[in-house]
């Protein structure tokens, strides 16, 4: 009689029940701090947006908290142990999709890193050699190789420079007294340190395969 909203419920009814009943009802069953994961679900449940995959990951997170809590004090007939086994395996594919596309992506980078590198290596070995089809080209495609190569250029260095400063981000949190802000590194050295890092990253996966 005094529910604020009557059965049948949606998710979204049920949301706006746990917060209008949390003080009376629900905190003395769960921990009150668990207030924010309810307010975490109803708003990005109800966002008209849709997810990207840090958000979904954010919100399966907050939902395994919540089931977790209220499996301490009933299975409610086997329904929670079923749901929180649900929840934990769209984690995981989830986390196992996540690493595929990081990996992917970093093959690509590399990839066209050492295409790169070998045009600059080429340039530099060659630098006054020009065919004589080159020189019967229109002024345009050469305007629009030159626009080619600096877009890619941007790439690259946007890359490195993210890469950088998600670096020196963590190694600030793991000691800050070993982070020296050192003179930005050459493109061979983010070069050699991406081929480093994709070799690291495929030795942890395989680690996590065993």
């Amino acid at each position: 009689q005094i529910l604020y909203l009557k059965p049948p419920w949606t998710l979204a009814n049920l949301l706006k029940c746990y917060k209008k009943h949390w003080m009376a009802v629900f905190g003395y069953v769960v921990p009150r701090s668990l207030l924010s994961t309810i307010e975490c679900l109803s708003k990005h449940l109800y966002a008209d947006k849709p997810f990207d995959s840090s958000t979904v990951q954010i919100l399966l997170q907050e939902s395994k908290k919540l089931l977790h809590a209220f499996s301490c004090r009933s299975d409610y007939n086997g329904v929670l142990p079923q749901a929180y086994a649900e929840v934990a395996k769209l984690c995981e594919t989830l986390g196992g999709v996540r690493a595929a596309l990081v990996e992917q992506d970093l093959s690509e980078d590399i990839m066209v890193l050492s295409e790169n590198a070998a045009c600059e290596k080429m340039e530099a070995t060659m630098p006054n050699l020009q065919s004589t089809e080159e020189k019967e080209l229109q002024p345009s495609f050469h305007v629009a190789q030159e626009n080619r190569h600096q877009e890619i250029w941007s790439v690259l260095e946007g890359v490195w420079n993210t890469m950088n400063l998600y670096s020196i981000e963590l190694f600030q949190k793991l000691d800050p007294s070993a982070v020296t802000m050192a003179a930005k590194a050459s493109f061979e050295e983010a070069f050699l340190g991406l081929q480093k890092l994709l070799a690291a990253v495929k030795d942890i996966r395989a680690g996590i395969g065993r």
